[in-house]
């Protein structure tokens, strides 16, 4: 019991030394503590006064360097200005001294223009003195002096200008005669076709006169019935052992001129049969037309062309023009034009086809009005054709301006076959119409004294008035009447003009 009395004692007495003492080290930890803080914080102010003592050095040493930068660029700056002030005034100088001399100048100028005017016044009335002299002189004004100085040169300027242009003339003609004989002498060689022999058939023979009783039938009804299913027209006249056939269809013409032959032969004649023999010679002539659409086609080398156009080309077969049979015309216009084209280095496909068809028109052109070639062009066009074929046919009478080089050629083969010798042949009235219009065009110019169509109107010859027409203006002449002939005439191939000036001198000796 003593024992943990004592120890109850003993232990708040220890407890409370032990605070004492514990404070007493923490007093004397925190003394020391603080010291080596204010030790710490009086070094640091002493580095720190002695940086920001180095940092004020520096900025003064910085400042200094560049106060001098500045300095030493301002006197730079300062000297530059100094050299351009005095480069401007001296160019002030200059400009002063050019405007002196142009004052000088100007004035010079002046000067030298007044005498200049003095000296042109001086000239003019020298000049009005001298023409009114030679007004005097000449007897003739400054106007009529003129006039007359114009037209001398004009008359000589005429006169080269002829002389030149015949000379050209001369030398284009001769080379481009040359090389056109050879293409189209080379193209007639290698196409080469007999003279027309074949005319219109219009008349049927009969074997005997009282062959026209039968044709004609009771009160004229195997008459009608045969006209009424052919639709051409009989003429029995007194013809002896003949009967005409008029139609404007070649076609028409044909089946009836068929269909007489048979009932003629047959000896059955009344309406009846007329019927079924009309009947079946339109069946043969169909199948006729359409062989020799393929012929044709296959002869001239032109494939895929339409049915209807076979239909029309076999047409042409009896269809004439001035006696030549159109679709002999059409394989020679082919042909013709196939070969220029190889020579003239064209398309001879697009010309062997328009050459074939460029007729194809007057297959029809007695049911449609118009132009062949116009009607022609509209048919291939609706049935497929090219439009380089279409125009070719278009162009190939003038209708439509041709504007390739296969439509001209197509052109100059359908002049080539129809101007051939022994091609065609032409009414006499209308052959005499056409040598008067030549003449008539050749006489309506100023000088020509006569003309003459020779040749079938394939050469004019006039015969102009020397005292009037001298050798340079012939040449202007006979160029004027060709372009008069271009433009206002209508003929096949060309025609040939021919100036004659002719002087003579007649004198008697007694």
């Amino acid at each position: 019991m003593p024992f943990n009395l004592i120890e109850l004692l003993v232990a708040p007495g220890a407890a409370v030394i032990g605070g004492l003492v514990g404070f007493y080290i923490r007093q004397t930890l925190s003394a020391s503590k603080v010291k080596a803080c204010e030790e710490e914080a009086t070094k640091l102010l002493d580095e720190s006064k002695t940086t920001a003592r180095e940092a004020i050095l520096e900025a003064r040493d910085e400042a200094i360097k560049i106060r001098a930068a500045a300095d030493t660029e301002n006197r730079e700056r300062r000297a530059e200005l100094q050299r351009q002030e005095r480069r401007v005034a001296q160019k002030d100088e200059a400009v002063e001294r050019k405007l002196e001399s142009i004052d000088r100048r100007d004035k010079s100028l002046a000067t030298k223009e007044k005498e200049a005017e003095a000296l042109r016044s001086q000239a003019e009335e020298y000049r009005r003195q001298q023409r009114q002299e030679m007004e005097r002189v000449a007897r003739l004004s400054t106007q009529e002096a003129k006039e007359l100085l114009l037209q001398a040169i004009e008359d000589e300027v005429r006169q080269d200008a002829s002389r030149r242009i015949r000379d050209i003339e001369i030398q284009v003609k001769e080379e481009s005669e040359r090389r056109a004989r050879e293409i189209i002498a080379l193209s007639i060689q290698r196409c080469a076709t007999d003279v027309v022999s074949e005319t219109v058939v219009s008349a049927v023979p009969l074997p005997n006169e009282e062959m026209k009783g039968r044709i004609i039938g009771r009160e004229g009804r195997n008459i009608r019935a045969l006209e009424q299913a052919t639709g051409v027209d009989l003429i029995i006249d007194d013809t002896p052992d003949a009967v005409t056939l008029s139609a404007f269809d070649p076609v028409r013409r044909e089946i009836a001129r068929i269909a007489l032959n048979r009932l003629i032969l047959d000896g059955r004649i009344h309406p009846a049969r007329i019927e079924e023999v009309v009947q079946k010679a339109r069946h043969e002539v169909e199948g006729t037309i359409r062989e020799e659409g393929e012929q044709a086609a296959y002869k001239a080398g032109v494939h895929g062309l339409h049915a209807d156009l076979i239909k029309l080309l076999g047409r042409l077969k009896y269809r004439y023009s001035y006696g030549q049979n159109v679709l002999q015309h059409s394989l020679e216009v082919a042909f013709l034009a196939s070969v220029m084209a190889s020579e003239l280095g064209a398309d001879t496909n697009i010309c062997k086809r328009a050459g074939l068809l460029h007729d194809i028109g007057k297959a029809v052109d007695h049911e449609v009005e118009g132009p062949h070639a116009l009607i022609g062009a509209d048919l291939a066009r609706r049935l497929s054709t090219a439009p380089k074929v279409v125009h070719a046919i278009a162009a190939h009478h003038g209708e439509e301006e041709p504007a390739s080089v296969e439509a001209f050629i197509v052109s100059t083969a359908d002049a080539i076959s129809g101007a051939r010798p022994g091609a065609r042949r032409e009414s006499l009235e209308h052959y005499v119409k056409r040598l008067e219009a030549l003449e008539g065009v050749a006489n309506s110019f100023t000088g020509v004294e006569k003309s003459f169509a020779i040749q079938a109107g394939r050469e004019v010859r006039i015969i102009v008035k020397p005292e009037e027409i001298d050798d340079l203006a012939s040449v202007r002449l006979a160029r004027d009447i060709v372009k008069k002939i271009e433009d206002s005439l209508e003929y096949p191939g060309q025609i040939k003009v021919t100036v004659i000036r002719e002087t003579r001198a007649v004198d008697y000796a007694k």
